[in-house]
């Protein structure tokens, strides 16, 4: 986890922060003294609700301040309780006839100043309660003990829901009631790689090498245990699910599940997850939910919700809608309504569960142009495959693969490192393909091309280019009325015109340090001398001589050449080059 922040000391950091999500949302109001996020379209004849907390879990809960969630979100310093004045300015600022709910993470310093500002308030004539929200599951009964469950990210869908219910005129109580059965329906888990690290801040626990902790909180306090060497990814979400659905497990089985319930969650991302882990991750929840647990989500809520400033963690909650529903003695359908509601929140994930009409015409559409990508692009008119091309083939992807390492290390020292995989990928993808009885040579030609079409960046796309281009000038030459024989004359004609045809796309030439460098003078001679083995001489030499060439296309533009840099050659020139070199050696065979 780093440890650099552009911000050196958290002094000023919340209310810059505070101030800057206040002014790009014209309903919200801000109380900068007391760091304290109200909505200025509040109407008092309805239920307020307040919540907060320390700040570093950012979007929550200013982020959550909006037309059916929170009416006002207070905010103490890092990881660290708000004051009871912070609060009381809370309630001074949305009053209600109503009632007023404080919504409290099930934290010590919160619960003691959210507490005694449900007093101050109740003395000053307020109607003020408390709503606990405290739905770990990681800790268990035992080690909770006095205390309880800790708060974590599920207080999000209570909040949802609660401030919906307001919004739609539901009466104090029965929201109170709503916000009481969050603790009843909801369990949460979260694990991670690591500790954050909080701005100015010296004191930074590690996790070690290959470990991850299970049971993680959003305060950098420990989990329940850390787990190595690390398991996959698969394993972690199971055992996650494991503690949040066990019956069998006394001391963690919080929330009863049927199959027949309808069941929400949640994937929290702590703040320090790519969002494309998360994305998979949550994926994977869903299929272990519905593969051991026969659970299905009815709603799925992903991303960065409720942060640990940096942490690279998640949580995962589940929330039994028709447990809630059987408590509030209303139907799954209204709980439901609630969730789905619109808000003008600006962090809660807008899901589009609302109802879809579907375009039919679309549909039909759609299901045309897919019959057509599915359709022979090309009769079995023209030459057959010749049966050594196969071999060729097999031994230039064998050369290719046995290169992966190589090429994946000229490309982290010039670009992102990808160039190997990409070339790996599209090898495997190619043998797959390869058989001993392959159908028409461009009909063949066509599947070879669909799989470099896989590879991805500007490689793929020129390989690509020249592949379609070379296709459709071999079938005119050999699939026409008056067909030309299938000869080295041929293919080093329909190479040419492949290789006018890709100037058009790309300004790259020789010199440039691209695979340009070798296509360019591989087909050349190709066309000159009619000897494949005299050609790809010649492609390896010039990728050779790519080394001492300074990039003009490309990521390796914006990098130095220097050193142990400007010794390598292109890494896609280089991988041409190896390519070929099969490719010649597999026909001399």
């Amino acid at each position: 986890m780093s440890r650099k922040h552009f911000f050196s000391s958290p002094e000023g950091v919340v209310v810059h922060a505070l101030t800057s999500i206040v002014s790009r949302n014209k309903h919200m109001g801000l109380d900068p003294k007391e760091r304290v996020v109200y909505n200025t379209a509040h109407k008092p004849n309805l239920v307020t609700i307040i919540s907060g907390g320390g700040s570093g879990h950012e979007p929550a809960w200013s982020g959550y301040v909006g037309d059916g969630m929170l009416s006002a979100a207070i905010c103490g310093d890092i990881f660290a309780s708000p004051s009871t004045k912070q609060i009381m300015s809370g309630i001074r600022n949305v009053p209600s006839d109503e009632g007023i709910i404080l919504c409290i993470t099930n934290y010590t310093g919160d619960m003691l100043h959210f507490g005694l500002a449900r007093e101050k308030g109740q003395a000053l004539g307020y109607k003020v309660d408390v709503v606990c929200m405290a739905e770990d599951a990681a800790l268990g009964r035992v080690k909770s003990g006095k205390v309880g469950r800790r708060g974590l990210a599920g207080n999000l869908l209570v909040i949802k829901l609660i401030g919906a219910a307001s919004q739609k005129g539901w009466a104090f109580e029965k929201c109170r009631q709503m916000g009481q059965l969050g603790n009843d329906q909801l369990v949460t888990i979260g694990t991670s790689l690591d500790h954050c690290h909080v701005p100015g801040r010296e004191a930074f626990e590690q996790v070690p090498e290959n470990t991850c902790v299970v049971g993680m909180g959003i305060h950098n306090e420990p989990g329940l245990k850390n787990v190595s060497p690390m398991p996959s990814a698969t394993d972690i979400i199971k055992e996650m699910l494991k503690y949040l659905l066990d019956p069998a497990d006394k001391d963690r089985a919080f929330v009863q599940f049927d199959p027949k319930d309808n069941v929400v969650m949640l994937v929290n991302n702590f703040g320090g997850l790519s969002g494309l882990e998360l994305e998979a991750l949550t994926d994977l929840a869903l299929n272990v939910l519905k593969s051991d647990w026969n659970i299905i989500p009815q709603r799925i809520y992903a991303g960065i919700m409720e942060t640990s400033l940096n942490g690279q963690g998640f949580s995962i909650t589940l929330g039994n809608m028709s447990g809630m529903a059987r408590a509030m003695s209303v139907s799954d359908e209204e709980i439901f309504s609630l969730l789905d509601a619109p808000t003008n929140a600006p962090a809660w994930p807008k899901n589009n569960y609302l109802p879809v009409s579907i375009s039919e015409e679309m549909q039909k559409r759609r299901e045309q142009a897919q019959a057509a990508f599915n359709a022979p692009s090309r009769d079995d008119s023209g030459p057959p495959t010749p049966v050594s091309l196969i071999a060729a083939l097999r031994s230039a992807c064998k050369a290719g693969l046995d290169a992966e390492p190589t090429i994946t290390q000229y490309d982290l020292q010039m670009g992102d490192g990808d160039c190997g995989e990409a070339v790996a990928g599209v090898c495997k993808a190619i043998l797959s393909n390869l058989s001993d009885n392959p159908p028409p040579l461009l009909t063949f030609l066509e599947h070879i091309g669909e799989n470099v079409e896989d590879v991805g960046g500007s490689l793929g796309a020129i390989l690509s280019i020249l592949l379609t281009a070379f296709i459709n000038a071999l079938s005119s030459l050999t699939a026409s009325s008056t067909p030309t024989p299938l000869t080295i004359e041929t293919c080093a004609k329909a190479a040419a015109q492949a290789l006018d045809n890709l100037k058009n796309y790309t300004s790259a030439r020789e010199g440039d340090r691209t695979v340009m460098d070798v296509l360019i003078p591989f087909i050349g001679a190709l066309e000159r001398d009619k000897n494949l083995k005299k050609a790809v001489k010649v492609a390896q030499e010039s990728a050779a001589k790519t080394a001492g060439m300074k990039a003009r296309f490309g990521r390796a533009t914006y990098i130095s050449e220097d050193g142990e840099r400007g010794k390598i050659p292109d890494p896609g020139a280089y991988a041409a080059g190896v390519w070929l070199g099969g490719l010649v050696e597999g026909f001399g065979q």
